[in-house]
């Protein structure tokens, strides 16, 4: 049920229409990149519009202000005839071919213009019925030739009687030839720009898929065990530092992988050991009469026995520390009575194998709380380390001092050493710098785990050939004060 339940969950998934980071930024970042440019080219446009057509009508008042400026210092001169004068001024209009001057009779008709050419009498003036109505006389529109122009109008009729209004009206043609001019210059600049934003947008995106669809890969390969692949990104960002991290974390697999495998295949060979001595003594003893060969079959049966019950309290403990089950019961103890157990328990097993263990115990030492138990399993492990990597004639050498208010115990040997670059990992789960002596290569790193739990320290020195230090450091019992 719970793989059909997961199918089922991968399907609908799968069955799920994808969006890619490209399409993602094209529709929200692009998108919208687009309509804001297009907002902006319309908002310029329209604005060099209202500019242009702001300039041409100021320019057609300003000639328009003139002309009734000029007729209007006719018509105060009394002796003057505002008619003639009035011909002259539209016949002599210096801008008539950039624009023409009209002139509007009481009826509404144009009756006289700059160019000669009277429109028809039924020609609109949208402009001068402004006028009429008190509005600005300004107008634009299409005249009888579909061309596009702009008018402006004003009323002389507080000073001519035959005439009502001048009007003076331009083509259009030219300033909305240079109104597409700037939008077709404006049009390309935001096409240039948005080109770029564009091909730089997609170069962006594509640098972070790249890494991203190797992440992918990698994390695939890695989920069936593949730990050889490495995501190569050369970029100092943060990408580059999660690919940074997902190959350290594939190296740390890696290493756990290969680890784990030396570990069974230690572990195999530390179970394979002892089942064969204690199968072959069992056998040798069921079919042996002599007393002296059955006791010591008997003896190897019984060390390897402890032998296996010791690989299985290390196996045991590792598998609560690593699901969280591990626990200590702590009191108030003798640190010397648990490491003098621990020392005389090795003692003779030592001088079987040719090893000499010293002991330096002090008079005293401040009591520590904490497991007993848990602290001679640590003293034991440490000091079957140092026997285990020592040869015949090699040495054990056991201290325990008060450094600054803390429980010290040392145990050095002159056993084979360990090298520089595996000293770093000494303490690491399964991780085992000598393969050729027996052990596991937890017990070291479950005797870190109780240190470490007991608030204090294991340290350890070594040099190749020369031999080994490991420094157990613990608290002192905290007194109550009163």
């Amino acid at each position: 049920m719970a793989i059909s339940g997961m199918t089922r969950a991968e399907n609908s998934r799968d069955s799920g229409k994808k969006q890619t980071l490209l399409q993602r930024w094209i529709v929200n970042n692009l998108g919208i990149l687009i309509l804001i440019i297009i907002v902006l080219l319309l908002i310029f446009v329209y604005a060099i519009q209202t500019f242009y057509y702001a300039s041409a009508r100021q320019k057609l008042t300003a000639e328009l202000t003139s002309i009734v400026n000029i007729l209007s210092r006719y018509a105060q001169d009394t002796e003057t005839n505002l008619s003639p004068e009035m011909r002259s001024t539209f016949e002599s209009f210096s801008a008539k071919d950039k624009m023409e001057l009209m002139a509007v009779n009481v009826k509404g008709r144009v009756v006289l213009t700059s160019s000669g050419f009277s429109p028809s009498a039924d020609t609109s003036l949208p402009d001068y019925e402004s006028i009429l109505q008190g509005g600005d006389g300004y107008w634009v529109g299409t005249a009888e030739n579909n061309e596009k122009i702009m008018a402006v109008c004003m009323d002389i009729s507080s000073f001519s009687t035959e005439y009502s209004a001048v009007r003076v009206v331009t083509s259009l043609t030219k300033v909305d030839g240079s109104i597409t001019t700037v939008m077709i210059v404006a049009t390309a600049i935001c096409a240039a720009i948005l080109l770029l934003l564009i091909v730089t947008g997609i170069y962006f995106v594509g640098s972070i898929i790249k890494p991203i669809a190797q992440v992918s890969n990698s994390a695939g390969k890695f989920a069936k065990g593949d730990f050889s692949t490495r995501i190569e990104y050369e970029g100092n960002d943060e990408i580059g530092d999660l690919c940074t991290a997902i190959n350290h974390m594939a190296d740390e697999l890696s290493n756990a992988e290969n680890m784990k495998n030396e570990f069974i295949s230690s572990v195999s060979h530390e179970l394979r050991t002892p089942l064969t001595a204690i199968k072959g003594w069992a056998e040798t003893i069921y079919t042996e009469t002599d007393p002296t060969t059955i006791r010591k079959g008997m003896n190897v049966i019984i060390s390897e026995t402890e032998r296996l019950s010791q690989m299985v309290e290390e196996l045991l403990d590792f598998s609560r520390m690593q699901s969280g089950h591990f626990t200590l019961q702590k009191a108030t103890m003798d640190i010397l009575a648990e490491l003098g157990d621990a020392v005389l328990i090795y003692m003779d097993k030592a001088a079987r194998e040719g090893i000499k263990i010293s002991y330096d115990e002090p008079e005293m030492l401040p009591f520590v709380y904490g497991d007993k138990n848990r602290i001679r399993q640590v003293f034991i492990n440490i000091i079957d380390n140092a026997v285990k990597y020592s040869d015949v004639g090699g040495h054990v050498h056991i201290e325990a001092t008060e450094q600054k208010g803390n429980v010290v115990v040392s145990v050095t040997d002159t056993g084979c050493g360990i090298k520089a670059s595996d000293l770093p990992k000494i303490k690491t789960k399964f991780y085992k710098p000598n393969h050729t002596r027996r052990g596991s290569g937890i017990g070291l790193a479950v005797a870190d785990e109780i240190i470490a739990a007991h608030g204090g320290k294991l340290e350890i020195s070594s040099t190749e050939g020369v031999g080994t230090t490991v420094t157990i450091i613990l608290p002192p019992e905290e007194k109550e004060t009163v």
